[in-house]
């Protein structure tokens, strides 16, 4: 039995991911402040004699050392996500993201833990010049403070790798989707819908093109990299081998709650700073481990719909 720590444990990912170390038998030490998680998702682990649970912050680095006691393998996927209003709190990503990870590491360091696996974007590409976007693609200007944040927290974990002998997967991730999803364009939809079905505010001009991944699969994927890390440091996209227009998910979100609203556009071709207006990455390196997703993006998407419809306690809890 291996003993993983899961940093933001109780979030979308983490829960799931949780969640499925336990059924596989392993131990899991889950650490979340609770800011976005949701104690519902961990009832399950809760009643499981191999999980532990502490609630404490990233940037406690002491209690952070004494909660990595015993860990063997680290997935750090705490994080703020909230891309769109970094410009109007800057201190956010640096502390959440940079700061938070940089800690993680040194309680690692503190308790001889050489093994990580952590939950970067493809928002590190920027608007990328490739298409779809290999891991290897030349870095562009940071166009958001959330992908510069990853990006320096990919930094840390490289220089760790080199000066201390970690071994570590980095996943740039396109947007996650699924069961236990509470952050997003279609949890954003959904709410709006449900208070006006006659009318969706869009922010852009709903000819985005994005990448969407459910969350088993991303899940598939972490640990299949982690089981194998061919190398000291390793980097994987994960994402499907298509993409959506914003408009295609729209359609689909309102068919599924059989509603025909007026569509309404602001921001232009972006809906906000950082919002980069087309984000497909290439998977060929996760693949080559064997990996492959199992649901399309559309399937995501109606799963995810099917979650909030059974489940709108979750716009209370993040209200």
């Amino acid at each position: 039995m291996t003993q993983y720590i899961v940093t933001g444990c109780a979030g979308f990912i983490g829960s799931t991911l949780v969640d499925r170390l336990l059924a596989n038998g392993h131990g899991v030490i889950g650490v979340d402040n609770f800011s976005t998680g949701q104690r519902r998702f961990l009832e399950n682990a809760l009643t499981s004699d191999h999980f532990k649970l502490f609630e404490l912050d990233l940037l406690d680095l002491d209690a952070l050392k004494g909660a990595f006691q015993g860990g063997e393998i680290v997935v750090h996927l705490a994080a703020n996500a909230d891309v769109r209003f970094g410009t109007q709190h800057t201190r956010r990503d640096l502390e959440q993201n940079t700061i938070a990870t940089y800690n993680v590491l040194e309680a690692m360091r503190a308790n001889g833990v050489r093994q990580l696996g952590f939950s970067s974007t493809g928002s590190v590409y920027g608007e990328a010049k490739v298409i779809p976007t290999p891991e290897d693609a030349p870095f562009p200007i940071q166009t958001s403070l959330y992908g510069a944040s990853k990006a320096a927290g990919e930094g840390l974990i490289s220089a760790y790798c080199e000066g201390f002998g970690f071994r570590a997967c980095v996943f740039r991730f396109v947007s996650i989707l699924g069961e236990r999803y509470t952050h997003g364009h279609v949890f954003d939809f959904y709410r709006s819908l449900r208070d006006n079905p006659n009318e969706l505010p869009v922010l852009g001009n709903g000819q985005q093109r994005k990448s969407y991944l459910h969350v088993q699969d991303c899940v598939d994927a972490i640990l299949l990299a982690l089981d194998r890390m061919p190398e000291k440091y390793n980097i994987y996209n994960l994402g499907v081998d298509s993409y959506c227009q914003v408009n295609d998910s729209i359609g689909w979100i309102c068919e599924a709650l059989g509603v025909t609203p007026k569509l309404v556009y602001s921001g232009g071709e972006r809906g906000w700073i950082g919002d980069n207006p087309f984000i497909f990455l290439d998977t060929a390196r996760i693949r080559a481990l064997g990996w492959t997703p199992k649901l399309s993006i559309k399937q995501g998407v109606l799963a995810t719909v099917k979650f909030l419809q059974n489940n709108e306690w979750v716009y209370g809890a993040r209200a």
